[in-house]
């Protein structure tokens, strides 16, 4: 329920005009003529505050506003807040509304400045930007309301407080643009081709024609039709699709404000969705030293919903992450083949290859794709002129840091490891991108 408080402040012109009357004052004790203005001027401001209080305080709850929340926010996107505001007075009013805002966003003194005409009623609206998940705390609104005369203002407090919960970034999943619509389908133009699938689920016998793979061809059909049949096969659909999210130490980087691990656990939420219209069975869980926020693949209405909660409650220990721990996990709780999304990062060559022999178990039974991050602040090195020795020192490391990157793509595609190597802003578009490409390459 709403609650108004109301209190009574003066503004600066009321003091600034005492001032100026207190100083006539002891002008007046030198000379006469002065103090007598001085009483005339200070009876004038005493009067002109009463009217303008009065004005201020003849109108019983003069000032409304109505805080209206998303029911969720959106961890890394611009909010939308929307101020819902009513004058109730019959004279022009100049308003100044603070709004006590979560600790995460870091905004002290946030405040939006306006006038409203009498009786006018507008919708305000800002933006907030969190980069943090969890429960965000809204406060009060504070209003000051003041007339033309600005001697006086009122606050109002308006008690509208608010918890509400941040969420792996949603908004983001409008924009994205899905390259097909199903798994079998392709467009060329607006005509829709059939594609054909190179898993074992038999569709039917048909005739031979040149560019049919003559691995399908069915000998006995072909004795009996006394032509070239093949098997035709169609994809198979609803294959699983783990993601599965590194929430060590070597994620906790910062990069545009968000760490890598938040920059992962919101492309889990986008590519999860692309799975799911893909009709694919999404699931993930996470690792550290232990294996945590479990989901176990499927294709139904409500899996979003568990995996977005799933994503909201990964937190990190800041702990080095076990590969051995993933591995059995893996072994234990993934029976059948599936496409594995790794989100992890490795710095150097060195520590991949400390990971990579359970790496390459892991891709024995199942289709791994590991995604891991270029480091943006080495380009601003290597792209800025070194005008001193130290620049060029730094300028070499930054390169041999990079290339040493590409170095990790190419040992893990030496032993038939998939690989993504992204910015972390680009890391939903190419994860999606590199999914779609498996996928239509019938690789799993």
């Amino acid at each position: 329920m709403k609650k108004i408080v109301n209190f009574l402040f003066l503004n600066n012109r009321f003091f600034y005009g005492l001032t100026i009357v207190a100083a006539l004052f002891v002008v007046g004790f030198f000379i006469p003529s002065f103090f007598s203005i001085a009483k005339v001027l200070l009876f004038t401001l005493v009067a002109i505050t009463v009217i303008d209080l009065f004005f201020l305080f003849i109108v019983k709850d003069a000032f409304h506003v109505e805080r209206i929340l998303p029911e969720k926010l959106s961890n890394g996107d611009e909010n939308t807040i929307v101020l819902q505001v009513q004058n109730n007075y019959n004279i022009t009013t100049n308003v100044t509304l603070l709004e006590e805002l979560p600790y995460q966003l870091q905004e002290r003194n946030f405040n939006i400045t306006s006038q409203f005409s009498p009786k006018e009623k507008r919708e305000i609206t800002y933006k907030v930007t969190p980069f943090v998940r969890g429960d965000y705390d809204f406060g009060n609104t504070n209003a000051y309301v003041s007339t033309p005369l600005q001697l006086a203002k009122r606050k109002y407090i308006l008690s509208k407080q608010k918890t509400i919960k941040c969420y792996p970034s949603f908004l983001k999943l409008k924009e994205l643009n899905i390259k097909a619509i199903s798994n079998n389908l392709t467009s060329y133009g607006s005509k829709k081709i059939r594609r054909i699938g190179n898993s074992l689920e038999f569709e039917q016998i048909k005739e031979y024609i040149i560019g049919d793979d003559i691995r399908t061809l069915n000998w006995k059909a072909t004795a009996k039709r006394n032509q070239l049949m093949v098997n035709q096969y169609v994809e198979e659909k609803s294959q699983p699709v783990y993601a599965i999210i590194d929430k060590g130490r070597q994620m906790q980087m910062h990069f545009e404000n968000l760490t890598l691990l938040d920059y992962a656990i919101n492309a889990t939420l986008a590519v999860s969705s692309a799975i799911l219209k893909k009709q694919d069975k999404a699931g993930m869980f996470s690792f550290s030293k232990k294996i945590d926020n479990i989901i176990v693949a499927e294709q139904r209405n409500s899996q979003m919903s568990l995996i977005s909660e799933a994503l909201y409650n990964i937190k990190t220990d800041f702990l080095e992450s076990d590969y051995s721990l993933l591995y059995a996990a893996v072994k234990r709780k993934i029976p059948s083949r599936s496409l594995l999304i790794l989100y992890t990062n490795f710095e150097t060559l060195d520590a991949l290859k400390r990971e990579l022999p359970y790496l390459r178990a892991i891709a024995k039974n199942h289709l791994l794709l590991v995604v891991f991050f270029q480091n943006t602040e080495l380009n601003k090195i290597v792209n800025e002129k070194a005008t001193t020795v130290h620049d060029v020192y730094d300028k070499v490391i930054a390169e041999k840091f990079m290339y040493e990157k590409k170095q990790i793509a190419n040992e893990l595609r030496k032993y038939g490891i998939q690989s993504v190597l992204t910015k972390p802003q680009n890391l939903t578009g190419d994860t999606i991108n590199k999914y779609l490409e498996l996928k239509l390459r019938g690789m799993f």
